[in-house]
């Protein structure tokens, strides 16, 4: 007989726990402390199972009703409703797991990074962070743990990689906060506790000499020609090493002389339009054969479908004698920035808005990026001219006279 309210607020308990049955699965668990707690019975593949549907009277016989009728439909449709509730609360666990809000965080942000930006963050999360502290609630790490995990990068002698992953949990801490999965950001607690590091300026040649130097010995770099034409191109296009990695021919267009970056792939976020010089188109129609049925102008060594690793570039100058304190890949801007105006006599703002950097004019209006593009193709050609004479062992070419 099923039960009434009434029925349910008159029984009384005994010294054993009791059941008051309802109807189709449903009973009331009435026990010698006289609390009372609805249970939901059924049969899945063969055995018999139960789940708990709340306690009496915060939840009434109507709506414990409700709830069985709801598992019973589930159960009608082929899934199990005690199955489901056990994936749903690890859904809600992993939610809130630093690992959850850390990807929380990056996908928020990866849109306004440069893509060799994002890929670095979130190597570094995985690769040092995510297996020691990927699974614990966010809210629950403390600063001590915290500075475990970093303690464990530094003790391996990477000491910037240390900083970098403190301040990447720095901001996922902070995003936590905001978000109301934590109440603090543990990793304030922990300045001054690992080795001291400041950011040095990247390795660059920049004197005549030595960059003829560089140049003649990049020339007879003896490994594969997509890492050659990368190294050959560097200097030319004065790119971020990871826009000259992820450059895709169908960003080139060789009979106009250019290559069109997309906004999403420069650390700016602004397209940037790189005139290229005949010595650059050249190189670029002589690895089209190789390269040029694939996606990227420098694929990977292990697979086609991913750009060429971030650390070929500087691996091979390392190779070559040039190590991280003398030359790194980055440095072909600095070495570009400098040469320009010292030796070239460019305007800044020519050389600044090539490098990809916010250029305004005197109004505070920001150039587009097909500004002032004839005299940076001009520029760019007098600079591939000026690094061919060099390797030639000509003289210093004379200033190209300042404009601005």
């Amino acid at each position: 007989m099923p039960l009434t309210d009434t029925a349910i607020r008159n029984a009384q308990p005994s010294a054993k726990p009791r059941k008051l049955s309802d109807a189709r699965g449903l009973y009331l668990l009435l026990n010698p402390n006289g609390s009372r707690w609805w249970r939901f019975r059924y049969r899945w593949q063969g055995k018999q199972k139960q789940l708990s549907l709340g306690v009496y009277p915060d939840v009434g016989l109507a709506e414990a009703r409700k709830r069985r009728d709801e598992l019973r439909r589930q159960v009608a449709e082929g899934i199990d409703p005690g199955e489901q509730r056990k994936a749903a609360k690890a859904r809600k666990a992993g939610a809130g797991s630093f690992e959850a809000v850390a990807r929380e965080w990056f996908e928020k942000h990866k849109p306004t990074w440069a893509a060799s930006h994002s890929e670095k963050i979130i190597r570094r999360l995985e690769r040092d962070v995510f297996p020691w502290l990927g699974s614990r609630p966010v809210g629950e790490i403390t600063a001590p743990e915290l500075l475990q995990v970093l303690r464990r990068i530094e003790g391996h002698g990477a000491v910037e990689t240390a900083h970098r992953a403190l301040q990447n949990a720095g901001a996922v801490f902070r995003y936590a906060v905001a978000t109301g999965k934590a109440e603090r950001d543990p990793s304030g607690d922990l300045r001054g506790a690992l080795a001291p590091w400041k950011p040095d300026h990247y390795a660059a040649v920049t004197e005549p000499a030595e960059a003829a130097e560089l140049l003649r010995t990049i020339d007879a770099y003896t490994g594969s020609i997509v890492t050659l034409t990368a190294l050959q191109l560097a200097p030319l296009v004065f790119t971020r090493p990871g826009e000259l990695r992820h450059a895709e021919w169908a960003e080139i267009d060789l009979p106009a002389a250019e290559w069109r970056i997309p906004a999403e792939k420069t650390k700016v976020k602004e397209a940037l339009i790189v005139p290229l010089a005949t010595q650059a188109v050249a190189l670029l129609r002589a690895l089209q054969p190789v390269t040029g049925s694939g996606r990227y102008v420098f694929p990977g060594v292990r697979t086609a479908a991913r750009p060429m690793s971030e650390n070929t570039l500087n691996a091979a100058l390392g190779y070559m004698g040039y190590g991280k304190e003398r030359m790194r890949a980055h440095g072909f801007r600095a070495m570009a920035r400098t040469m320009l105006d010292e030796q070239l006599g460019f305007p800044a703002y020519l050389i600044e808005h090539q490098l990809g950097h916010r250029v305004r004019d005197p109004l505070g209006r920001a150039y587009n990026r097909t500004k002032h593009l004839k005299e940076r193709r001009a520029m760019m050609q007098a600079w591939a001219d000026y690094l061919d004479s060099l390797k030639q062992g000509g003289n210093v070419v004379a200033l190209h006279g300042r404009t601005a």
